[in-house]
């Protein structure tokens, strides 16, 4: 063989050792394999194990962590500051796992309760091996599931929930205009559906001792001098958000700075409650008030010039461009409620049929929305003997809010933290921004209000859900004004966010349970009453 021959030879033999052979059987003699992690779990849970950048949840304190390599390891080469748990400053203990390619670590000291904690190899030389890749995945710890805070009657404690949720509508109101902020630190913007349902808390209030009932009349009073007289209106109907100060509409997106006819109706419910508790003689004038801003509402305006269904928005220089009709099921129920009880602006049964109910193609057999679709219009709207054709409203609300208790029981998606005593999902903020939360698009986020604002159809479910977030997540969750908005366990995340639509609820509905108050109150509007017989209901 000639010298070239032979040169070629060696090098397509090169060259098939490198086609063919894997990357630990390529390593020369004293040269480390090339490797990588395969998989992190705890030895509490093997069957439980993480891919890079996944996530152990409801981790013990006192974790035995365990990494598989793809190679064999030797633990006398072991470099202890290339492999480690971020965010803790203890002593680790390494040592052999149950086969030649698992290490085990075991923090000396335990690790914080709900910390998240993160598993760190770096690439290199170590354990007799050559990492190629970088690796980490997070390690969430559980909760202790101590209390927090001392233990206090059931009673005292939905007293205080009630009082501190209150104080978002009464001591962070707008100054000028008494209004709702729509959330903490949204400054002059304030929120008509929202400012609606503060306005329900009032008469709480009143009846709690939280405030006077001529404090609470002088709200008011201010809250319909400003509605009356500064805000902007759009054939009777407010924009969804208003400047607090001025009265001027705030847009709440590029075509949607003109009325929005279910914060309206949000906003009006609220209104219409407060005109039936505040009736002495010296308070003539909110009820008058009160009235004019009911009457001056064009419901049949945002008909789009007669059809048999309600749009949700007009715009004076967009006109119908929204195109979104109001129609079931979801939470506009008292959109079509207000809307055929109005005294000089309603609109026909056909719109309901038509146009909520979809002649009867309206599915409320899917129970899978978020738990604001049974909150908002029944804030004021009575359930408890509520039927028409399409639903005995009891029966449907109590099913739904079961439904969002034992979906979060089960916990399909593996969520941290979900049980029968942490459970709930509605709108609200959570770690990516503000989503509608539900069985159907579930997040990994708990909001409070979601079983809190169901105590009337769950009450044992949602006291076991108040115990939980104040006695043992207390400390995380417990603010200023009650309820911090969200919270999701997954990534130990904490809102310190507060929003109007979603505190007000909690006040409401645990009063609905505690007394049917508000549901009293609205119930007894004369017009109400019409429009619901109108409309085919029972009550």
């Amino acid at each position: 063989m000639t010298t070239k021959s032979l040169i070629a030879f060696f090098f397509a033999a090169a060259l098939g050792t490198l086609s063919c052979g894997s990357p630990e059987e390529s390593s020369s003699p004293g040269k480390p394999a090339n490797a990588a992690v395969t998989a992190f779990y705890l030895t509490s849970s093997p069957e439980k194990k993480v891919s890079p950048n996944g996530r152990l949840t409801d981790s013990p304190l006192s974790p035995e962590i365990a990494l598989t390599f793809s190679s064999a390891i030797d633990l006398e080469q072991l470099k202890k500051a290339r492999i480690y748990l971020a965010g803790y400053s203890g002593e680790m203990d390494y040592s052999a796992g149950p086969d030649s390619k698992t290490l085990l670590l075991s923090p000396s000291e335990p690790l914080q309760e709900l910390t998240r904690y993160v598993i760190t190899v770096t690439p290199g030389n170590n354990l007799g091996i050559k990492i190629i890749d970088s690796y980490t995945a997070d390690l969430v710890t559980a909760l202790d599931g101590g209390d927090k805070f001392p233990r206090i009657s059931t009673d005292n404690l939905l007293t205080k929930v009630q009082q501190q949720t209150f104080k978002y509508f009464w001591d962070y109101a707008h100054p000028v205009s008494g209004l709702a902020r729509e959330r903490l630190g949204s400054g002059n913007t304030v929120t008509t559906g929202g400012s609606g349902f503060g306005i329900m808390t009032l008469p709480v209030a009143v009846e709690r001792g939280f405030v006077t009932h001529s404090e609470a009349a002088a709200r008011l009073r201010k809250i319909v001098t400003f509605l009356s007289g500064k805000a902007d209106r759009f054939h009777g109907a407010f924009p969804h958000w208003l400047n607090g100060e001025t009265g001027k509409v705030i847009p709440f997106s590029s075509k949607d700075n003109g009325g929005d006819l279910v914060e309206t109706a949000f906003l009006i419910q609220g209104l219409l409650t407060a005109s039936q508790y505040f009736n002495a003689v010296e308070e003539q004038d909110i009820r008058s008030g009160i009235d004019g801003l009911w009457r001056a509402v064009e419901w049949d305006w945002y008909t789009s010039g007669g059809k048999d269904v309600l749009y949700w928005h007009w715009s004076p220089d967009q006109g119908w461009a929204m195109n979104m009709t109001v129609s079931g099921w979801n939470e506009g129920l008292m959109t079509y409620v207000l809307a055929a009880s109005s005294p000089t602006h309603p609109v026909s049964r056909d719109a309901y049929v038509k146009g909520w109910a979809r002649n009867g193609k309206m599915d409320m057999n899917n129970l899978s929305g978020p738990l604001f679709f049974t909150h908002y219009s029944f804030l004021g709207l009575d359930p408890r003997n509520l039927k028409d054709t399409y639903a005995d409203y009891w029966a449907h609300n109590v099913s739904h809010a079961r439904y969002n208790h034992d979906y979060c029981v089960r916990n399909p998606g593996r969520h941290a933290g979900y049980s029968d005593a942490c459970w709930g999902l509605t709108a609200s903020d959570w770690p990516g921004g503000y989503t509608a939360s539900s069985p159907s698009n579930d997040k990994g986020t708990i909001a409070p209000t979601a079983a809190l604002a169901s105590f009337p159809y769950t009450p044992d479910e949602s006291l076991k859900a108040l115990e939980y977030f104040y006695y043992v997540l207390g400390d995380r969750l417990w603010g200023d004004y009650g309820f911090y908005d969200a919270f999701c366990l997954d990534s130990v995340w904490f809102a310190h966010s507060y929003i109007a639509i979603d505190q007000g609820p909690i006040v409401v509905m645990i009063e609905n349970y505690r007394t049917g108050l508000l549901w009293n109150l609205f119930m007894k509007d004369p017009d109400v009453k019409e429009g619901l017989a109108r409309l085919g209901f029972t009550i």
